[in-house]
């Protein structure tokens, strides 16, 4: 596979086919990730998990991924805690670590600061997040989940009709979807959003490009009634010049049971990339939506697992080899109800 030995900075990186392939292998990860089976693949690789800007899910995703597999994890979390934080620069920091790791995930506030990581790596590097900039792996599992929606639907992503909703003007996480979506044709793609948080250009125009019918809104009750998935981004408070700037959209756009009834398809899946602003001034996806079956926000996160378990094996050219280390789980998995 091209990934073999490759860094994955951007989605730019991937075409259809390559995106079909990683999937197939993340398809044959599901007997692992869900401990039906173990394998140890990977025994004896060690991951940098270097989080220079504070990370719950993806930090923690990457690292369960790389331990299912077999490898271990070495982490750095935080800029202060790093040696960045005494002028010592990315390309000496890669140096550093690339020594001590067969792989690194990295994410940084910066944009671009993957790509300038990556320069001064000795193995492959994968960008966990870089700031406004891109989010690549979290595209690949949201496309990922997408495509498992609908195929439990029976449907295909010839069918999507797909409403983005909330901060697009700073969510990396639908940037990042929308350079894959291009690789798409003729797609339905509803953008919601107060005007001052409207979709760059750049990617309504790569949309509009690549055939799509795209439509543009202020209002949500605009892109719910057509839409068989609805992807919510939190207000990306982080990326504003001031909070009190931030705190005028909080709480904007709010989905529960209520609106998801009266203006949603019923079979309709809610995806959001996470954490979900659970305060009662912002509550955009309400807790009344626990157990709606189309709520996938937890699906999303175990497809994470599969996808950069994928990435994993693909990089390190091991996919192939899955089964010739596996053995049974010996060990009880879950609950005593």
């Amino acid at each position: 596979m091209y990934l073999k030995g490759q860094h994955v900075l951007s989605v730019k990186d991937f075409s259809l086919e390559l995106i079909n392939e990683l999937f197939d292998v993340a398809n044959a990860m599901r007997p692992y990730a869900t401990r039906e089976k173990v394998t140890r693949v990977l025994e004896g690789a060690i991951l940098g998990n270097m989080f220079f800007e504070p990370s719950t899910r993806t930090r923690v995703s990457f690292g369960c991924a790389f331990n299912l597999l077999g490898g271990e994890v070495r982490e750095t979390t935080g800029l202060s805690s790093s040696a960045l934080a005494k002028g010592e620069s990315l390309y000496d920091t890669a140096q550093v670590l690339s020594g001590y790791s067969d792989i690194i995930c990295m994410r940084h506030p910066d944009a671009g600061s993957a790509a300038e990581f990556a320069i001064g790596s000795r193995v492959p590097v994968i960008n966990g997040g870089d700031g406004p900039n891109e989010h690549p792996t979290q595209a690949l599992l949201d496309l990922f989940t997408i495509k498992h929606e609908l195929q439990a639907q029976h449907k295909t992503m010839d069918d999507l009709c797909l409403t983005m909703l909330g901060d697009l003007k700073h969510g990396r996480t639908v940037h990042s979807l929308c350079q894959l979506l291009a690789l798409y044709s003729n797609l339905k793609i509803q953008l919601v959003s107060p005007q001052a948080l409207a979709m760059p250009t750049e990617y309504i125009d790569m949309l509009t490009n690549a055939g799509h019918q795209v439509y543009i809104s202020d209002k949500l009750d605009d892109g719910l009634p057509s839409a068989n998935i609805i992807y919510q981004t939190r207000i990306q408070e982080e990326r504003f010049a001031t909070q009190e700037e931030a705190n005028r959209y909080r709480g904007y756009f709010r989905l529960n049971k209520q609106v998801y009834s009266e203006h949603c398809q019923p079979k309709a899946v809610i995806m959001h990339p996470l954490p979900r602003d659970s305060r009662n001034d912002a509550n955009e996806l309400d807790n009344d939506l626990n157990l709606e079956p189309g709520l996938a926000i937890f699906r999303q996160t175990d497809n994470g697992i599969l996808v950069r378990m994928a990435l994993f094996a693909c990089i390190l050219g091991v996919e192939d080899q899955l089964s010739k280390y596996e053995r049974p789980v010996n060990w009880f998995k879950g609950l005593t109800r």
